[in-house]
Formats: C-alpha cells, structure tokens, sequence
C-alpha cells in the first residue's frame, strides 16, 4: 500500500511517516499543498493523510480538488484544528476520518487499516484465500494454519495481490505499491519477490498474464 502524506512540520511527518512504515506501508511526504496535488494527479496512492494548515495551498482546497476530480481514495485529515466546526468542514469537505493532533500513532495506523479496508470493501479485518489467511494488523500470513516468514517487501506484494484477488496487477502497480520517492529500484526486484513467495506459499500462487502483469489463483488451485 502507497500512501502520501503532507504535513508541513516535519517533526509531525517523521514520526507519521516512521508509524506508517514500520506498519509495512509505502510513503512519500509532501510539505505543501501544492506539492500535495502535483503528487496526487499521478493517481498511485492508496491512502491521503493530509493536514489542513499547508502553505501554498490548504488542506480543505486540496480536498475538495481532489474529489471534484472523481478521486475517490480515503483521505485521513490530521490537525489542530479541533473545533467541531472544524471537524465537519473536513468531513463535508470529502475527508473520510479526521484525527486532532497530538495523537496516538498506534491509533493513527489502525484508522489507517480501516479506511483501507473499508474501500476494498471488506468488513473482516483478516484477508482470506483458500488456505492462506493475511492480517494486515500483526503482519502475518498463514497457510493451512502455519506461519510462514515473509519478508517486508513479499507481504506488501501478497497484500497488494490478495486485495483482489482475480484481478490482473501490472509490473508497474506493483512496483508503485513496493517502493517510494526516495528508493531505488532493481529491473528485476519484482519478480525476485513473486519467485519468493511461490517459493513459501506454492508454485501455482501467483499466475502471471503475459504482457499484462500478475494475480493470484483461485482459492481452489492454490497447493501449498
């Protein structure tokens, strides 16, 4: 999962972004609002947490831009703002969940997984797919019961996998998902961790579609 943050304090911003990746998300951080949709006109994230006091351009203009282009990603609002007039701006505005600073960041990363839940339209918080079950909380993945080691990088390609599970995820998507602004990327990273996890979790997993990309099988051809 990508998600953008902007926040102009960049104390704020490192310890969001450091809640968030230690949660196993990908980051990128803009400082301003400007900056913020120039980011988001490139349509790969999954997730905006965004405050409202940004120069250049503020937090609820950045919002409402955002929805009136048809971008329907979650938007978590975090702030100082924290008069319920306030609140209601942002949430008319098109925010989806609205944290008041300071806050928890443990409580910041579960709001997180709910918001990204509820657009994949799951009500469980546990990913299941025949034998193999992923929470996103713990970060753990069985199959049949059993616990099996993944990497950080070979969970976030099976979570971005098993979301939707049937549907094709280009190179590119995946690539998108794995690695921010400031990471490089080998030619062949991604194939490096779709071998992995054939590897772990059964050589028929993973199916790629040639020239199109990759998605896992169904449940019932899954043999780990």
């Amino acid at each position: 999962m990508r998600i953008l943050v902007v926040e102009d304090d960049a104390l704020i911003a490192n310890g969001v972004r450091g809640g968030l990746k230690l949660a196993g998300y990908t980051v990128d951080w803009a400082q301003d609002g400007q900056a913020a949709s120039l980011a988001l006109d490139n349509g790969v994230y999954d997730l905006l947490v965004l405050d409202l006091g940004l120069p250049r351009k503020d937090g609820i203009q950045v919002l409402r831009e955002l929805r009136a282009s048809g971008n329907n990603i979650p938007v978590l609002v975090l702030t100082a703002r924290d008069a319920v007039s306030d609140r209601v701006k942002g949430l008319d505005s098109g925010a989806d969940d609205y944290l008041v600073k300071p806050f928890d960041l443990d409580e910041m990363v579960a709001r997180v997984r709910a918001l990204l839940r509820r657009r994949s339209g799951r009500a469980d918080p546990l990913i299941r797919h025949g034998p193999i079950v992923l929470d996103p909380a713990a970060r753990r993945v069985e199959i049949d019961g059993k616990p099996v080691s993944l990497s950080p990088r070979e969970f976030t390609l099976l979570h971005a996998l098993l979301e939707q599970p049937g549907s094709v995820v280009s190179r590119d998507q995946l690539e998108e998902r794995l690695y921010g602004w400031d990471e490089e990327v080998s030619s062949n990273a991604v194939e490096v961790h779709l071998h992995n996890l054939r590897r772990k979790l059964g050589a028929n997993l993973i199916r790629n579609v040639r020239g199109v990309g990759y998605c896992v099988s169904d449940s019932d051809e899954i043999n780990p």
